[in-house]
């Protein structure tokens, strides 16, 4: 019974493994083609938008909007 109880332990741990290493590429994918767009602005537009944490930590959630919206923002004066 110990070692029926160990497999549904260590199964649930497989899993959530994997759960995490999906949301942690989809991050990584969503941030990486927001700085794209970021960098296209800044190269194109001559912005100026730096590339902080907070800067990348809302491409990656945002992903291209995420983009957009720190471009709007800088060009309405309130950050970035």
């Amino acid at each position: 019974m110990i070692e029926m109880g160990f497999l549904l332990l260590l199964a649930m741990v497989v899993f959530a493994g994997f759960l995490i290493l999906r949301s942690i590429k989809n991050f990584a994918i969503n941030a990486v083609m927001g700085l794209i767009i970021l960098f296209l602005a800044n190269a194109v537009a001559g912005l100026g938008i730096g590339y902080g944490w907070l800067t990348i930590l809302i491409c990656g959630i945002g992903g291209v909007l995420g983009a957009v919206l720190v471009i709007i923002l800088h060009l309405m004066g309130l950050g970035f």
